[in-house]
């Protein structure tokens, strides 16, 4: 089986390249290397969107979580799909791509610097994404590295170069094109293999009413600890305002559900496509896919309590040797046949590697095109060249990241890069789409008070990040500046994204667009749509 599982690997190796190949042959100018030439079809375009969007962080990170945390993690199922696919595709999206077509951007940074007339929107942006996003991008790699380490007996280290070496092959010379031709066979491979193992579980466990019934019957033996923060079970919600409520709600179903509508690497795919049909007929592949893999994940992590507890009489947290990121991996090469193991290396390959090339892909165009082209006003062929020199170092900042996080960080990192991004962006992208009034000086006051109050929280208000950073420590002699509940667990997000919506409306409405600027904008929305 060895044999068997070296033949697998090599081959799905060699169609990852084979598909860089061609996307390479296929890209020949920058808009084919950022937007894939705007001509993707409602098919990949959905599987591409919803590959990037589930990662090794969403099954391998937050499904654990739901080991530790129960199904109330399920409404961030919820919210993926409302927010992160129908409302993000339907309202944002078109708009999104009729007025990116219309004023020819290229990247999330440069469709809003355009609708401003801004550069420094676009440097910033771009900037922000470049340093930002590397945690993220090693949470992914940390997550896929640990299965690997978990079920193939792989060197944690050397997975993780593995990984990085494919994933910039591909990346770096097919650009986008590269990225979305194999996001979709990386898609669909994820789909059979998460919808494998939620069948396997249910029938492992009498069915889904029993074995949700043995999760419930569960809820004395979890965690005091746990308990005493608020938790009731794996199958019920904390009690309201406790310190887990406000960690569950905040930071893991509205963090992440939110977030997602203002991420650049999702948000840059609306304007890969030629028309809005192709958007109408991506929600629905994109909303499948995208609840058969975040549900199966959630469920499966909750459930492999059960599963431990009847054959080890551990929880699943304990059988993980107290490491949230391995509970999934320890499942999986403990209760599932080795063949399976075999296929679901596949799928979480997949969901790595479609994630960590977009990011790749997203921090190279941000150096790249929105920092460096942006500054000498090249567009052409050095600017490609940038762009894979950033991907380059992109990929060489998140291993060495990989290398230094500590256990457990694969959800955490998630969480900070998509609160950080909502804050920063998610404002000034509502405003740029729908409010005419907003001007360059309210745009310009939203992005940085938004990423400057989430640094804020995560340096000296948040516990978790801030007691691990330890600069408050170091600067006021407190782990945190506010002791009292809820502070030291309301995500920043929840504090830094309303905050920077009203300076982004307040600073607009204190200051007016040219007449220039306001002919232009009637001119971007009025913009021919189809």
């Amino acid at each position: 089986m060895n044999y068997l599982l070296a033949t697998v690997i090599i081959v799905y190796v060699a169609l990852m390249i084979l598909v860089g190949y061609i996307a390479y042959r296929r890209t020949h100018n920058t808009e084919d290397y950022l937007v894939a030439g705007r001509q993707s079809s409602s098919y990949i375009m959905a599987l591409s969107y919803g590959a990037t969007f589930i990662s090794t962080a969403a099954i391998v990170g937050f499904g654990g979580l739901a080991g530790t945390n129960g199904l109330g993690i399920l409404w961030l199922v919820f919210l993926n799909i409302a927010v992160g696919i129908f409302i993000a595709f339907v309202i944002f999206g078109k708009r999104t791509r009729r007025i990116g077509q219309y004023l020819n951007a290229l990247t999330f940074p440069e469709f809003l610097s355009k609708r401003f007339n801004s550069k420094f929107i676009q440097y910033f942006s771009g900037g922000l994404i470049f340093v930002a996003m590397p945690i993220y991008a090693a949470s992914v790699l940390i997550g896929a590295a640990r299965f690997l380490e978990t079920t193939l007996a792989l060197d944690f280290q050397i997975a993780i170069i593995i990984l990085a070496i494919i994933i910039g092959f591909y990346v770096i010379y097919g650009g986008l094109k590269g990225v979305m031709y194999t996001d979709a066979l990386q898609g669909t491979i994820m789909f059979i293999g998460m919808l494998i193992l939620l069948i396997s579980i249910y029938w492992m466990l009498g069915g889904v009413s029993h074995a949700h019934q043995l999760l419930t019957d569960m809820a004395p033996l979890f965690p005091e600890a746990s308990k005493a923060t608020g938790a009731t079970g794996w199958t019920t919600f904390p009690t309201a305002g406790s310190v887990f409520w406000w960690n569950l709600v905040t930071s893991i179903i509205l963090g992440v559900g939110i977030g997602a509508i203002a991420q650049p690497q999702l948000a840059v795919r609306f304007m890969t496509v030629k028309t809005n049909k192709e958007l109408n007929r991506a929600v629905l592949i994109g909303g499948i896919f995208i609840f058969v893999a975040t549900f199966s994940a959630y469920v499966i992590g909750a459930l492999s309590n059960v599963y431990f507890y009847q054959t080890t009489g551990q929880l699943a947290i304990q059988a993980a040797g107290g490491n949230v990121d391995k509970i999934i991996p320890v499942f999986i090469s403990s209760a599932m046949p080795t063949w399976f193991t075999y296929v679901f290396t596949l799928t979480l390959l997949s969901a790595a590697m479609s994630t960590i090339s977009t990011q790749f892909h997203v921090q190279g165009s941000s150096i790249g095109y929105d920092v460096y082209g942006a500054l000498k006003k090249d567009k052409n062929k050095s600017n490609l060249k940038i762009s894979r020199l950033g991907i380059l170092i992109a990929i060489i900042i998140a291993v060495v990241l990989a290398f230094i996080l500590p256990q457990g960080v694969v959800a955490q990192g998630t969480t900070i890069f998509f609160g950080i991004c909502a804050a920063a962006f998610l404002p000034v992208y509502i405003c740029a789409l729908f409010w005419k009034r907003t001007t360059k000086k309210g745009a310009i006051a939203g992005i940085i008070s938004g990423t400057l109050l989430s640094l804020f929280c995560l340096i000296f208000t948040h516990q978790k990040e801030a007691a691990g950073l330890g600069i408050c420590k170091l600067l006021t002699g407190k782990t945190i500046l506010f002791s009292t509940m809820p502070w030291p667990y309301v995500d920043p997000m929840i504090i830094a994204l309303p905050v920077a919506f009203i300076i982004t409306i307040v600073v607009s409405l204190l200051t007016k667009n040219t007449k220039e600027e306001n002919e232009a904008i009637d001119k971007m929305f009025n913009a021919g749509d189809s």
